[in-house]
């Protein structure tokens, strides 16, 4: 009896064994090489070990199918073998069952070793590897490490099978897929889901990764919200312009607004100011940075650190302004809007005491979804036409005048003041309460 329960010691040891395997198996494999390189960089040679088996695949995966090939041979052995043998030998005196003792006893042995291979060698192993990949990944690299060394004969024999058999499917060893930049996106969202990442910094994170697809025409301030200044302009007529705007560079041009020859600052404005000189436009403006509608937002980056400049006017192809981006402006495309106190006080778009929404022509039709909940950006929008006043041209096939109005989803939206041939605001009624709708 002694003997039985050695072998089913060992039967459970081996299973045991062969959930080992598995669980670091599926921990290398899962194990995000970012963090343990990070482990690495502080000392953790485990975590280097975990990096250099997951780096050649076919070495390691094979040192951990030999391990449980082999636990499965002998747990197969013993239980089939000596265990259900001994167990036959206890089911023979029992009525009915005695004389189909032997193959009860297999189907029991095998029953019960297939639960507890399915369970405590594979799944619970796997489960525990998946929870926490690089701390299992790093304190089994070692040994496995070692096993690997040990059984260097039968391991280089299968990695080079291995090798081969996948050359012919045209699969290189070297070959490594990087992380896509949707990965990384669906990576921030569930950090937000399992609480290792807040709202705010997924927001930045995103903005980040979204970064590389942004030109200068994405991210401009609109030629018509430019405030310019003409060249020749005396101070004491453009201050009141200059006090109501929130900008901190200015346009300056001669004769029209097309022939633009150089930009100024509000601080070189206060340093005449200061210095008790008249201020002459003049003397004080720089020639003005320029870039493409079609420039990337990186590289409008660097030329603003290369520059010094904290602001560049986009030109179209035919060489005319047609809008302005700040350093400002590219930093909010990543940490999201940071309205001044001026800007506050004329938000673009406002929600009124009876529920109804207040909307600046110029305001982007991309980000009114938003604002405003149930709206479905409409076909086209970002490019076919870029703003509220846009669409509604587009909408509508000619100018809008005051008291038009078009129905989208959920929303009514009605042109209220026109500024020349351009709508200046909008007002957005929801038809359906969203108690209503719910």
């Amino acid at each position: 009896m002694n003997t039985a329960f050695l072998e089913i010691f060992l039967i459970l040891v081996l299973l045991i064994a062969n959930g080992v395997f598995a669980m670091t198996e599926i921990a290398i494999v899962s194990s995000r090489k970012g963090l343990l390189q990070s482990m690495a960089d502080k000392g953790s040679k485990g975590a280097s070990r975990a990096l250099a088996l997951s780096e050649n695949p076919n070495r390691f995966l094979s040192t951990v199918q030999i391990g449980i090939t082999l636990v499965g041979i002998i747990a197969g052995a013993l239980g089939s073998g000596t265990v259900a043998t001994r167990l036959a030998e206890v089911l023979v005196v029992v009525p009915v069952i005695g004389e189909y003792a032997k193959p009860v006893s297999l189907a029991i042995v095998i029953g019960i070793l297939t639960y507890l291979s399915l369970v405590v060698g594979e799944l619970v192993p796997k489960r525990l590897a998946m929870k926490f990949p690089e701390t299992i990944a790093s304190a089994m690299s070692v040994p496995m490490a070692g096993l690997s060394s040990a059984a260097s004969p039968v391991v280089s024999l299968l990695s080079w099978s291995t090798g081969g058999l996948l050359k012919l499917f045209g699969v290189r060893e070297t070959e490594e897929s990087g992380i896509s930049r949707e990965e990384l996106t669906v990576l921030v969202r569930q950090g937000i889901t399992t609480g290792s990442i807040n709202a705010m910094e997924s927001r930045m994170m995103q903005g980040v990764i979204g970064f590389e697809k942004l030109v200068a025409y994405d991210i401009m301030i609109p030629r018509s919200k430019i405030v310019w200044i003409e060249r020749d302009a005396k101070h004491e007529d453009v201050w009141p312009m200059i006090m109501r705007s929130t900008q901190g560079v200015f346009p300056v041009y001669q004769g029209r607004r097309e022939n633009l020859i150089g930009a100024v600052s509000i601080k070189d404005i206060y340093g005449q100011l200061a210095e008790g000189s008249p201020v002459s436009f003049p003397a004080i403006m720089y020639p003005p940075l320029l870039a493409p509608e079609t420039q990337k937002a990186r590289v409008l980056l660097e030329t603003f650190r290369a520059s010094g400049q904290r602001a560049a006017f986009v030109l179209d192809e035919f060489g005319s302004v047609t809008g302005m981006v700040t350093l400002i402006d590219l930093m909010e495309t990543i940490v999201g809007d940071v309205p001044s106190k001026e800007e506050q006080l004329t938000m673009p778009v406002k929600q009124r005491e009876d529920g109804s929404w207040l909307i600046d022509g110029l305001f982007e039709i991309e980000k009114l979804p938003e604002r405003l909940e149930g709206f479905v950006m409409p076909e086209g929008g970002g490019d076919d036409f870029q703003t509220v006043s846009g669409w509604l041209m587009n909408e509508l096939g000619r100018v809008p005048v005051e008291t038009d109005r078009i129905t989208a989803g959920e929303w009514t939206f009605e042109v209220i003041d026109m500024d020349s041939t351009r709508v200046d605001k909008v007002l957005a009624i929801r038809n359906t309460p969203p108690s209503v709708a719910e």
